[in-house]
Formats: C-alpha cells, sequence, structure tokens
C-alpha cells in the first residue's frame, strides 16, 4: 500500500509530539504540511489584534477549550463564540480576529490552499471607531511562515503610524489587551 501521506496517527499524540510548535503569534502546526489541504492545529494561550479575510472557507473545530472569533460584519464588531466540541464552517471573506485565551485550548482548522491570485488580507482596525489603520495583502503559502512576517511588519510601525485616520485614537500594536479594553468602549461593537 502506498499511504501518501502516512498511516492514521494519535491526534492527541500528535499534539504532545508538537506542542512546542504551538505558540504565539499564530500557535498553527501543520499537521500534513504535503497534502490537498492545510490542516493545521491551533494551540491556546493567543489573543491578538489583528483580523484575517481569507479568500476561502475555513473549518473550526474546536477540541479542547474555548475559544471566539470577533468579526468585522456590516460595520460592527461582532463576536462567535467557541465551545469545547463546536464546529464552524466559516465562509470566505468573513474578516475575522481569533482570540484563544484558553491556554490549554486546542482548535482543529482545516482550510483550503488559496488559487493562484486570490490574496489572503491582515488588517487592524481602530477598536474605537472600527476604522481600518492598517492592511497587508498577499498570496498566501504558510499559514505558519507567512503571517508572523506580516505582523513583523505592523508591530514595526511608529506610533503615529499607527493612529486611527477616522479617530485619532492610538492603535496599541501587538497589544491585545489595551486593544480590548478600548473596543469594550467601542461604539460599534455587537456584543
Amino acid at each position: 500500500m502506498d499511504a501518501k501521506y502516512g498511516l492514521p496517527k494519535n491526534l492527541m499524540q500528535w499534539v504532545d509530539d508538537h506542542r512546542d510548535r504551538l505558540k504565539p503569534p499564530v500557535c498553527n502546526a501543520a499537521i500534513f504540511p504535503d497534502g490537498n489541504y492545510i490542516i493545521n492545529m491551533v494551540g491556546g494561550g493567543n489573543q491578538r489584534t489583528d483580523f484575517h479575510d481569507n479568500p476561502t472557507e475555513e473549518i473550526f473545530y474546536q477540541l479542547r477549550g474555548e475559544a471566539f472569533l470577533i468579526v468585522w460584519d456590516r460595520g460592527r464588531f461582532e463576536r462567535i463564540d467557541l465551545k469545547e466540541g463546536d464546529i464552524f464552517l466559516q465562509p470566505p471573506h468573513l474578516i475575522h480576529s481569533p482570540q484563544r485565551p484558553d491556554p490549554n485550548g486546542l482548535c482543529l482548522l482545516i482550510e483550503l490552499p488559496r488559487p493562484q491570485g486570490r490574496h489572503d488580507s491582515l488588517q487592524w482596525y481602530c477598536a474605537h471607531c472600527g476604522t481600518e489603520v492598517w492592511k497587508a495583502s498577499k498570496q498566501l503559502e504558510s499559514l505558519v511562515d507567512d503571517l508572523p512576517k506580516v505582523y513583523a511588519q505592523f508591530y514595526a510601525l511608529k506610533d503615529e503610524e499607527r493612529v486611527c485616520p477616522g479617530c485619532g485614537t492610538q492603535h496599541p500594536g501587538k497589544d491585545y489587551r489595551i486593544w480590548h479594553e478600548q473596543l469594550r468602549d467601542s461604539s460599534v461593537r455587537d456584543f
């Protein structure tokens, strides 16, 4: 038998063997890096200030713990909770920010490879008014390798380059605690 991708794996044993790779800023590790799907395990303790616009669907299966997605939709920040055992099929282009505060949380994430010319975007929004502060788009080849490079670009911006053009609020960069505090007082939040 030619089992191109190997024989069945015990998923939780795989997690134990690769725990060191499930770290911020993305917390992703590819289970089958050479398959026709992008199949990643995503670990917890990770909260972020970026939003992802994926041109394809994503399947979230929350194996352990709880997580949530903050989505930017119809001019509002909304929240989708992922409880242990939940599965969620996210449509293409739903602008989302995965929040995984549970340090022991685990999510199986399945995505499609991106067709040539269909770019992923990462964007940062003002938590106060929802205005886009900064955005970068690219042909995604690897979640694990490509996204941290874009994060580094945004985090390297000077403070004055992260000021909201809509209301003048200073975006806190990677300091998710401040961003979430700003979001609590937001006029464009529905949760």
